[in-house]
């Protein structure tokens, strides 16, 4: 059952799921009455998408996914019995992976064309704080989770530290989503130290579209994270209601191999988290709770979903065994683990 179980996964990893998910996304948006041009836009499951029409990143992510359940049987298997959703069942201390907390260096490139996109360090501080807050359960706002869920809050014990900052003025205006800040050539900053670090660039991506992220197993000369200055960090130049440094929770959610929330598509769309509710769509805005879609009540709060940076602070025990088995001997970035 588990290699069906398995196999079932993988196919969906490289079956493209985007439109039927964005349909149902925009209805859900008109039909709650929000305004479609102020919600939460990320590029990150568009960017896996042609990613995967790389064979090689195929094979990287049935690979990736492979090791990932792996990793989660011998985690359930040295624990004796099953916590709900796969996560550690023992209230963030580390389980039985032997990992310990993890720290990822961050490296921070600020491609700028005028003084406003040029965010101060205090900026840039801002947003490594809050990144460590919601990566270990600090958030202030994390007895904010109903009781429904408060039991799968995880503490997924990642830190981050910045390693360094880069500065780059740029005639451009805008840069998309072709990853052409990610290479001096293009007049953006080439990546630094991929295997061991992680890479932020913010510059103005363009099209409303607040950040993306590129998964595990695609190439290292663009690996990372990209976004937009204004939902960078929580002082300074930020925009609300994406003013406190959400976004790159959210997208370094997605560099550490989380699916949005609802696995971008309907019902029988999984994100691979087992205590993440099914759903059929995206939540925008600040939804009231319970949330009802498919059956049961969304996990509106969790970061991989699309409310306002005031209405996501948790992410699952799920998510967090998800995103550590990446760090286990033979994951994609165990590298980062040394």
């Amino acid at each position: 059952m588990k290699k069906v179980l398995l196999m079932a996964a993988l196919a969906f990893a490289v079956a493209s799921c985007s439109n039927d998910s964005n349909e149902e996304s925009l209805e859900a948006i008109n039909n709650d009455g929000i305004d479609i041009a102020a919600a939460r836009k990320c590029h990150a499951n568009e960017n896996y998408e042609k990613m995967l029409q790389n064979p090689e990143f195929q094979r990287n992510v049935m690979q990736i996914e492979s090791q990932t359940s792996l990793f989660l049987q011998e985690s359930l298997a040295k624990k004796g019995k099953p916590p709900r959703g796969g996560g550690d069942g023992d209230g963030g201390s580390g389980g039985s992976d032997n990992l310990g907390t993890i720290n990822i260096p961050v490296y921070v490139h600020v491609i700028y064309n005028n003084a406003n996109e040029n965010i101060s360090n205090a900026q840039i501080d801002s947003q490594i704080a809050v990144l460590n807050d919601d990566f270990r359960k600090t958030n202030n706002d994390a007895n904010q989770v109903p009781s429904e869920f408060a039991g799968l809050a995880a503490d997924s014990e990642i830190t981050f530290t910045l390693a360094g900052v880069t500065r780059k003025s740029s005639s451009r205006t805008s840069w998309g989503t072709n990853d052409a800040m990610k290479f001096d050539a293009n007049g953006g900053v080439s990546v630094v130290d991929p295997a061991n670090a992680l890479n932020i660039w913010v510059c103005n991506i363009g099209g409303g579209i607040l950040g993306y992220a590129q998964f595990p197993g695609g190439s290292a000369s663009t690996d990372g994270v990209v976004i937009s200055p204004q939902f960078f960090g929580t002082t300074g130049y930020v925009s609300a209601p994406f003013d406190r440094g959400r976004t790159a929770t959210h997208e370094v959610g997605h560099y550490l191999n989380l699916r949005h929330i609802w696995g971008d598509g309907r019902c029988n769309r999984d994100d691979f988290v087992s205590d993440t509710p099914t759903s059929d769509r995206a939540n925008y805005g600040c939804p009231s709770y319970p949330t009802n879609h498919c059956r049961s009540t969304d996990m509106t709060m969790n970061y991989m979903d699309y409310t306002n940076d005031a209405c996501m602070y948790m992410f699952s025990n799920g998510q967090k065994a998800r995103m550590r088995a990446l760090f286990a001997p033979g994951g994609a970035r165990a590298d980062l683990a040394n």
